[in-house]
């Protein structure tokens, strides 16, 4: 159940579905999950007591993270997520509806590879996606093996 190449931690769930249908759309092949609030989030990197969750899974290839979750902020979850050394290297990119220069600067503090501004465009959210999708996970260089994550 933890084994999956992509995760999406949207709260959104008009979102996430157009994240996993533009995610479809590269024909990729990968395991994809969405999870719907930053508890969540964090348990499936953490395990459901906060304390660090035993690594017996992959990592995921890429992480999609809002920052306006319930429960448990994006902002707090990536902090976690970089600043534990087994799971610090996961891609993590910053996809939200926030333009907000407070966010960006503190989401780059705490480690984002990148941050997106979600459009209100269902064309460009789309295509935003797909291109995030095609690089992190094709063309982007991973810690993990030395060259792109997969051949897309």
């Amino acid at each position: 159940m933890d084994n999956i190449d992509i995760l999406i931690v949207e709260d959104n769930r008009h979102d996430a579905e157009l994240i996993l249908e533009a995610l479809e759309g590269l024909d990729i092949g990968y395991k994809v999950r969405a999870i719907h609030d930053g508890v969540g989030a964090l348990g499936f990197f953490f395990g459901p007591d906060g304390s660090l969750k035993k690594m017996d899974f992959h990592l995921p290839k890429l992480v999609l993270l809002d920052l306006k979750l319930p429960k448990v902020s994006g902002l707090e979850i990536l902090k976690r997520i970089k600043s534990d050394e087994r799971t610090m290297h996961v891609p993590t990119v910053i996809f939200t509806s926030s333009s907000e220069s407070q966010d960006r600067s503190e989401s780059y503090k705490l480690g984002a590879n990148s941050y997106v501004v979600k459009p209100m465009d269902a064309d460009m959210f789309s295509r935003y996606v797909h291109d995030i999708g095609k690089y992190w996970l094709s063309m982007n260089t991973t810690i993990y093996n030395g060259g792109p994550a997969r051949a897309g």
